[in-house]
């Protein structure tokens, strides 16, 4: 899937990010690794967090950069992955995914 969006260092960029499975409640059974993910990718990357709601199921997320960094993607990348990382293999996985090595979280 091809995003359009404007990067601009020290831009302010709200963000949903779900589950792959809705049905799942991941975020509020797992939140101290979520949270302690999150503080981790800040302190390596810092950004700004002027909003954040954890639902079961999804977050949203409001966020501001410093002035010389317009990176969203790797942040979230690493925040995804690291959580990722902390959570029991018990998900359904694609073939696809399977062959890259990647999860079936989100």
């Amino acid at each position: 899937m091809r995003y359009r969006r404007a990067w601009r260092a020290g831009g302010t960029y709200f963000f949903t990010v779900n589950l792959a499975e809705r049905s799942r409640a991941l975020l509020v059974d797992h939140i101290a690794d979520l949270r302690d993910t999150v503080r981790k990718v800040k302190l390596a990357h810092p950004f700004d967090i002027l909003a954040l709601v954890v639902l079961p199921d999804h977050l949203h997320a409001i966020w501001k950069l410093l002035e010389n960094d317009g990176d969203c993607a790797t942040r979230w990348m690493l925040i995804k992955a690291g959580f990722s990382r902390l959570i029991a293999k018990d998900e359904w996985i694609r073939t696809a995914r399977q062959r890259k090595g990647e999860r079936g979280i989100w």
